[in-house]
């Protein structure tokens, strides 16, 4: 049950009020989060936009606005990277500094903050200006990542540590910090898929990936992209297809692709350059 007159405690948030139709988004949002905030204009404050914040106080007569969620994202960044530090720390006592900074650099990026915050559907989420809504502000991955950690600053304000730990293993670690592990293991490109793709066949001499949109799919505020990864054409040859990926966004869908395109090119161990070369053309 959410806590009643808390929000006094917390300076500047005691005005919020959510209406009865967000007080249900909230909720999705929530269940997405793995969160119940006992002090929801938190979470409030954690999806407006600086755009809706000016906007309000143009229009509002009060001396009391809303506010944005830039500090929000201030302490959301900085509470992201010590949790994250923390489970590569215990999941890994066998790295070293360099390694863990890798890796942790990797997981808090802005693009792959703005991955997690597409898979609890954040951008739809978003309190944005009627101007800034228009012009897809919502889907755009600086906004999405900034939100996200503003929303980590919230969990964090809201319950401690515990909740966003829980949120991180879940959402932020996954399988993705898996497959930077395996990556880092065999000396990949971390995070950066195509450039390992490309690397990876260069020295097998096998020729150059190119991607292409094949499909796209969902609603403005929830797109998927289908992209195919294919070996650079001979000129009069359509190229041979490597893998396929998805993604909210065309760059997300590529790098799916070619992490995908890699995993099947190197699943076994030993393989020569000249046998990854002959393997590749042969398909």
């Amino acid at each position: 049950m959410r806590g009643c007159g808390e929000s006094r405690l917390i300076p500047g948030l005691s005005h919020l009020t959510t209406d009865p139709h967000m007080d249900t988004s909230l909720s999705e949002l929530e269940s997405s989060l793995g969160h119940e905030f006992q002090k929801p204009e938190l979470l409030t404050r954690a999806l407006t936009h600086r755009s809706l914040a000016h906007e309000q106080t143009l229009s509002n007569t009060d001396e009391e606005v809303a506010g944005d969620n830039e500090r929000l994202e201030f302490l959301g960044d900085a509470v992201l990277g010590l949790v994250v530090a923390e489970a590569m720390f215990l999941l890994h006592p066998e790295w070293r500094e360099g390694e863990l900074t890798r890796v942790r650099s990797q997981l808090v990026s802005r693009q792959h903050m703005a991955e997690v915050a597409a898979t609890v559907d954040l951008g739809r989420h978003l309190r944005l200006s009627k101007g800034e809504d228009r012009t897809g502000l919502r889907r755009k991955s600086t906004v999405l990542s900034n939100a996200m950690e503003a929303v980590i600053g919230a969990i964090f304000l809201d319950g401690g540590l515990e909740p966003v730990r829980a949120f991180v293993r879940r959402g932020v670690l996954g399988e993705t910090a898996e497959q930077l592990a395996r990556e880092l293991h065999s000396g990949a490109a971390l995070g950066n898929y195509k450039s390992a793709l490309q690397e990876h066949l260069q020295a097998a001499h096998a020729g150059t990936p190119v991607y292409k949109v094949k499909s796209e799919s969902g609603p403005d505020h929830h797109k998927r992209f289908l992209v195919e990864v294919r070996l650079k054409p001979l000129e009069g040859e359509p190229g041979k297809p490597l893998a396929r990926g998805t993604g909210s966004t065309k760059k997300n869908a590529e790098q799916d692709a070619a992490r995908r395109a890699l995993t099947r090119l190197t699943r076994v161990r030993g393989v020569t350059d000249a046998a990854l070369a002959e393997e590749t053309a042969a398909e």
